[in-house]
């Protein structure tokens, strides 16, 4: 029986819930090309079904931030799926703060094992530094998900290097992530 990945590409095209800005870029973007990369190497595998919270590079979910974010998880938990990973690129004030990060709802659990074999998946392929796996109970998309779920932040987008590693090479990231994933379930 195939594994069923939901792949949440992070934010919308544009608003409501559009995404983080940096160096020329924009996170909804960088998400986007990294789940279509990560989907494509899921479905080549045979051992997974896969479903996009955006399918199309236009496709825009809910009329908020709230909404948007609950069309996600309803999504995911109608569609029945053994694993959430939301893919986001991080933002700080500091432009030299950089390198790969993951959240869960919970330690221990499914979901934080996984996200800490997807973070070091990254960090392996990238050469990104690894800022480990962290709790974060109050986001949205970890705690309403009936499934584990993992929110990835793959490098950050207001870091002129990770910005570049992430926008020229996405299938790297993609890579990383579904290493993580291949570590987790063998």
């Amino acid at each position: 029986m195939a594994t069923k990945i939901y792949i949440d590409q992070g934010h919308n095209p544009e608003n409501p819930n559009a995404g983080a800005v940096g160096n020329g870029l924009r996170e909804q973007d960088i998400t986007y090309r990294v789940g279509q990369e990560l989907a494509t190497l899921l479905r080549a595998d045979g051992d997974y079904e896969v479903r996009l919270s955006r399918p199309t590079a236009t496709s825009s979910l809910g009329t908020s931030n709230t909404t948007s974010l609950r069309a996600r998880v309803n999504d995911a938990n109608a569609w029945g799926a053994d694993y959430f990973i939301s893919i986001h690129t991080n933002a700080s004030e500091n432009a030299a703060a950089s390198g790969t990060e993951a959240f869960a709802y919970s330690q221990p659990s499914r979901a934080f094992s996984l996200g800490e074999d997807i973070v070091e998946g990254i960090t392996n392929v990238t050469g990104l530094r690894d800022r480990g796996m962290k709790v974060r109970p109050s986001l949205y998309v970890l705690r309403k998900t009936a499934m584990p779920a993992v929110l990835v932040e793959l490098g950050f987008i207001t870091n002129p290097g990770d910005a570049a590693l992430m926008n020229e090479n996405p299938a790297l990231f993609a890579r990383g992530i579904y290493n993580g994933i291949e570590a987790f379930l063998r």
